[in-house]
């Protein structure tokens, strides 16, 4: 006995049977994207204090300019443009995101001044750095404050990671987007440099 069946309504059958998946894919799909979303979130939450210090960091000590960068890098990440590729800790990673975003401010405020400088129009002066409380009810971190202000920026930088940040200066390098061995010798000349100044402050 031969079986039979007609190929065109099975076809149709199989065809019919498929048709959802691609929704259901996308169903899935949209529902990764919003746990990814709600979880990027988090981690943003638990690391913004360090993050903040940092971009105050970056922006030489100015709230209003680290908090601009802040938020133009929490943006950054949420709308896609800017992803965490595991290859660091998902705070080493930001923390070389804020730094390339202050760098690429400062270039904009620097030829935005340049602009206005050569049409003759007065270029406003740069606001004084912010005052903090904290470090001013603390005489030890105010010297220490004010004898990092003294150092190249690659050391201040540095030092900061690793003394205000705890990271390695492995990690570091990572963020600044330099060699080890660069961040290395950041890390030591700043090192110098800060006792050197330490020391005359205490001398006074």
């Amino acid at each position: 006995m031969q079986l039979c069946y007609d190929s065109s309504s099975f076809a149709a059958e199989c065809h019919m049977s498929s048709t959802p998946m691609p929704l259901i894919l996308e169903a899935a799909n949209a529902e990764v994207r919003a746990m990814d979303d709600v979880e990027l979130r988090r981690q943003l939450e638990r690391v913004h204090a360090d993050c903040f210090g940092w971009a105050m960091a970056c922006c030489g000590r100015d709230s209003d300019d680290a908090e601009e960068v802040l938020q133009t890098v929490y943006l950054t990440v949420l709308d896609g443009h800017a992803r965490y590729d595991g290859r660091s800790s998902f705070r080493t990673w930001l923390f070389g995101v804020i730094r390339r975003t202050a760098a690429s401010r400062r270039r904009t405020a620097w030829l935005r001044g340049l602009l206005l400088d050569r049409n003759g129009e007065r270029v406003r002066p740069e606001a004084p750095a912010p005052t903090d409380a904290k470090v001013e009810s603390d005489s030890r971190s105010l010297t220490l404050r004010n004898a990092l202000a003294h150092l190249a920026a690659r050391q201040q930088q540095v030092l900061h990671l690793v003394f205000y940040q705890d990271l390695t200066v492995d990690e570091a390098a990572a963020v600044m987007g330099m060699s080890v061995g660069s961040a290395r010798t950041h890390y030591a000349r700043g090192k110098a440099r800060l006792a050197a100044l330490l020391g005359d402050a205490r001398d006074l």
